[in-house]
């Protein structure tokens, strides 16, 4: 009989903890804890194929604890979504440099807390977020210039983006790009994550990863990518939502 996977939840909120526990409780056994201490001590204990982590606790912060994860060479093979309660975009970039693998803001959506968790769950190979096809104009500011390019896809995590500038990795930029018919530019920042050196047949590319980026942005984002994908259901987003706390 196959073992089920387990699944860990650290929120210091207990309506919090329970409804991410319902959410999942088909997608595998669920363990919780209330801080980080009770978290680490699981972690351990429970060996768990995926945590999901409040981004901000009393005492030690999500972020700290991710760190610690990454840190410990017997738990840092563990996945780690972090989840923002604020709308601040410094939370997201918090979170991504303290090495979460996913990113995730609340208010949550029932459907996207299952399809982020289940993405490491399925698979032992981790595949990247699903990116959905988009063109459309990009300014990436830099230092002392502007340069412009062409999105070509776009997942909820970042961007690939075609330009005729070369910008070298780990370089943090400032973006500036619309959606279809988005009512505001979105302007989060991001970090070149990789380069695509140009061909005769092909543009030289960027490969972006989005650092800070605030809540309602990383909602939009989230929206535009499920609702084009391809065979996504309809109202795949009118799902429970958890109230931001």
């Amino acid at each position: 009989m196959e073992t089920r996977r387990c699944i860990l939840i650290v929120d210091d909120t207990p309506l919090f903890r329970d409804l991410e526990s319902l959410f999942l409780a088909r997608s595998g056994r669920v363990v919780t804890a209330r801080d980080a201490d009770e978290g680490l001590a699981a972690l351990r204990r429970e060996r768990p194929d995926v945590a999901v982590i409040d981004l901000h606790m009393p005492g030690t912060g999500g972020d700290a604890m991710c760190r610690a994860i990454k840190a410990d060479p017997e738990l840092s093979h563990t996945p780690v979504i972090l989840v923002m309660g604020s709308d601040a975009p410094e939370d997201h970039a918090l979170a991504i440099r303290a090495g979460a693998d996913d990113v995730l803001a609340k208010p949550l959506s029932r459907v996207t807390l299952i399809h982020a968790v289940n993405r490491f769950l399925r698979s032992p190979v981790l595949r990247g977020l699903a990116r959905v096809r988009l063109e459309t104009a990009v300014r990436i500011r830099l230092p002392d210039e502007d340069a412009w390019g062409t999105v070509r896809n776009l997942s909820r995590g970042g961007l690939f983006v075609e330009l005729d500038h070369s910008i070298s990795p780990s370089t943090e930029v400032e973006l500036e790009f619309r959606l279809p018919d988005g009512p505001t530019p979105l302007a989060p920042t991001a970090q070149v994550v990789w380069h695509r050196p140009g061909t005769p047949g092909a543009p030289m590319g960027l490969g972006l990863q989005f650092l800070a980026l605030d809540g309602a942005s990383a909602q939009r984002i989230e929206a535009f990518v499920y609702e084009h994908l391809p065979a996504a259901p309809q109202g795949l987003l009118a799902a429970v939502a958890l109230e931001a706390g």
